[in-house]
């Protein structure tokens, strides 16, 4: 008599994944239990997925957001783009500094390298002086500008051959706007690689996106040194390949971006999510706000569309109040006492502009709950006479299910990316003194 025993092996990082498939036999006899194996499968999917996990971070897919591989394909393919233009920039550049000419010289070469790098070095300083809070907050926006200051960099190391009296100038605007995009670049990417992290796998992540980049790097430099060496004084085709590799570049960086849905909160998204809930009463989803939100510049975006209404460039968050004059410090005061006993914020609106004093001892989610109602007073101004009553009824009245739907459809309603608030104030409020 034989009994069959079919036993299956699973990965446990990959519950819906069978990795190998044993069918045992046993038969009795006179003389015991023998067993002999009739079958031994293995799915070609077992060694695919060896090989992957080098360069695949554990649980995939699980473990990241559904957006990581259309935005890491594209990624992939603009950084292949970067890295042979490169080739391209770079052998132009060390032929303007001399390399392959007796007349040069080693000192004056170096003195020019020199210049570069310290210019690209106070450039970088000064941009993240300047920008460095804003980079978490629009984090799409400054992922595609990042890499068109880059693609304007190898266009000026492309270019200073051309015009030999002012190679040092072009030079050195070529790796200023470079160092824009290291400090753009890797400020974004530490934002996204949260974003990405389900499983607080976040080190994971970005380990391997540094393994993979570096194979692409790797087939972009062999590429680029041979397409290097099949133009090389063929200026005519020098120019094509870099300017048809240059569009390309573009294409791919917006197909990144564009394929991003953040779960958080900027002032753009939130700005959407409350429209579409003022009108609807439902709460997009972040992929549905994702195709709607813009990646770039809203002055950009929004020339051609003069009609299309944008309610967060009406909101400024983070009101000084020395900037105000008397007259205005007596509305404030009077807005205080009779509109905000409760809350940890003020909102002044003077000339259609609704401007945001924070409390001191405000808290992040009470900075979203003042750009929330921020956004419902601007977007009631033009109906209503007394904007701060209706705005503060609307706010008593459905403020607490939009914070409600906004987590159930996937939102971090927690906190609102915004650029640092420096300015800051202190009040009282009591029936007997307004302070």
């Amino acid at each position: 008599m034989e009994h069959k025993l079919n036993i299956e092996t699973w990965d446990l990082k990959r519950a819906k994944e069978k990795t190998a498939q044993a069918l045992i036999g046993a038969v009795h006899s006179s003389g015991g239990l023998s067993l002999r194996f009739s079958a031994f499968v293995f799915k070609l999917q077992t060694v695919t997925n060896t090989i992957l996990e080098r360069d695949l971070w554990e649980g995939f897919p699980s473990s990241v957001t559904p957006d990581y591989t259309s935005f890491q394909l594209w990624d992939s393919l603009q950084g292949l783009s970067t890295y042979i233009r490169t080739m391209l920039s770079t052998q132009a550049l060390l032929g303007a500094i001399g390399v392959g000419e007796k007349s040069a010289t080693v000192i004056g070469a170096t003195f020019q390298w020199f210049l570069r790098d310290l210019t690209g070095m106070l450039g970088g300083i000064l941009f993240t002086f300047y920008q460095g809070s804003n980079l978490d907050s629009n984090a799409k926006m400054w992922r595609l500008v990042a890499d068109l200051m880059n693609d304007l960099g190898m266009l000026m190391d492309l270019v200073s051959p051309l015009f030999p009296s002012a190679f040092v100038f072009i030079v050195c605007l070529g790796s200023l706007s470079r160092s824009f995009t290291g400090v753009a670049s890797g400020a974004t990417r530490a934002a996204l690689t949260q974003h990405f992290a389900l499983q607080n796998n976040a080190a994971d992540i970005s380990a391997k996106e540094g393994s993979q980049e570096t194979v692409a790097t790797m087939i972009g430099m062999a590429l680029g040194m041979l397409l290097a060496h099949l133009t090389m004084g063929h200026s005519v085709a020098i120019w094509f390949s870099f300017l048809s590799l240059t569009v390309f570049h573009m294409y791919a960086n917006y197909k990144a971006v564009r394929c991003l849905s953040l779960t958080t909160l900027n002032n753009e998204r939130s700005s959407i999510v409350l429209m579409h809930y003022m009108e609807t009463g439902q709460v997009l989803s972040p992929k549905q706000v994702s195709t709607m939100e813009h990646v770039l510049p809203l002055w950009i975006t929004s020339w051609g569309s003069k009609k299309v209404k944008f309610l967060h460039p009406r909101v400024y968050l983070g009101l000084r109040i020395s900037s105000l004059d008397s007259l205005n410090m007596a509305d404030l005061i009077r807005y205080a006492g009779s509109h905000y006993k409760k809350a940890k914020y003020v909102l002044y609106e003077k000339k259609g502009i609704v401007s945001i004093v924070m409390h001191k001892e405000s808290t992040a989610a009470d900075v979203l709950q003042a750009f929330m109602h921020a956004l419902v007073m601007a977007n009631l101004i033009e109906k209503y006479k007394s904007a701060h009553s209706e705005s503060q009824s609307w706010m008593d009245k459905h403020y607490e299910d939009l914070m409600l739907k906004l987590q159930s459809s996937g939102w971090k309603s927690e906190r609102l990316l915004t650029p640092s608030i420096v300015w800051r104030a202190n009040w009282t409020c009591s029936k007997g003194n307004r302070k």
